[in-house]
C-alpha cells in the first residue's frame, strides 16, 4: 500500500506554484530562487541515492541527476550574477526546501529495493511537477528574456529525466523485492 509521506509536500508545493497564475505571478528573483532550490533538492536526493542504492541503474540515474541539475544551477547562478539579480526566497522555494529535507529523511529510513523504489517514485512525481511549474508558471511569468530562454533551454532535460525515471520505475516494479 502506498501512502503520501512528508517528502511529497515539496512536490505539492511546486504544483501550487500554478496558483500564482491567477495573480501577478512570481517575479524574476522569485523564479530564480525556485529554480535554484528545485535543482538543489534533486542534487541532494541524487547524492543520497548514489551512496545508498545497490542498483547500478539507480546509481547511474542519480549521478545523471547530480550532473545535470548541478549544470542547470551553475547556469542559473551565472545568469543572475550577470543580470545583477538576487534570488528572492518565497513560500514556494522555502516549501521546496522543507519538502526536499523531508524526502531525504524518509529515504534515509529505507534501504535496498524499498529505497530504490521510493527514490524513483519521488523522482517521477518531482519531475512531473517541475515540468508543470515550468509550463504553467515559471516560463510564462519570466520577464527577463535571458531567464526565460534558460528555462526553455533546460526543459527538454527535465522531460528526458522524467522518461528515464518512468522507465526505472517500471523496471523496479517488475523486479519485486
Amino acid at each position: 500500500m502506498r501512502f503520501i509521506n512528508p517528502s511529497w509536500l515539496g512536490v505539492l508545493a511546486l504544483v501550487s506554484v500554478a496558483g500564482w497564475a491567477q495573480n501577478a505571478g512570481p517575479t524574476d528573483p522569485q523564479i530564480a530562487a525556485i529554480v535554484v532550490t528545485a535543482n538543489q533538492v534533486d542534487i541532494d536526493a541524487g547524492t543520497l541515492a548514489e551512496s545508498r542504492s545497490k542498483s547500478t541503474d539507480v546509481k547511474a540515474f542519480a549521478q545523471q541527476m547530480i550532473t545535470d541539475h548541478s549544470a542547470v544551477n551553475k547556469s542559473a547562478v551565472d545568469l543572475v550574477h550577470k543580470l545583477n539579480v538576487t534570488p528572492e526566497e518565497n513560500a514556494t522555494s522555502q516549501s521546496l526546501k522543507s519538502g526536499g529535507d523531508a524526502n531525504l529523511a524518509a529515504l534515509r529510513k529505507l534501504d535496498g529495493h524499498a529505497f530504490d523504489r521510493a527514490y524513483i517514485d519521488h523522482e517521477v512525481a518531482y519531475h512531473e511537477s517541475v515540468l508543470d511549474a515550468l509550463d504553467k508558471t515559471l516560463i510564462p511569468n519570466a520577464k527577463n528574456e535571458q531567464l526565460k530562454a534558460l528555462l526553455v533551454k533546460v526543459r527538454p532535460a527535465f522531460v528526458a529525466h522524467l522518461e528515464h525515471a518512468r522507465h526505472l520505475q517500471a523496471s523496479l516494479g517488475k523486479s519485486g523485492g
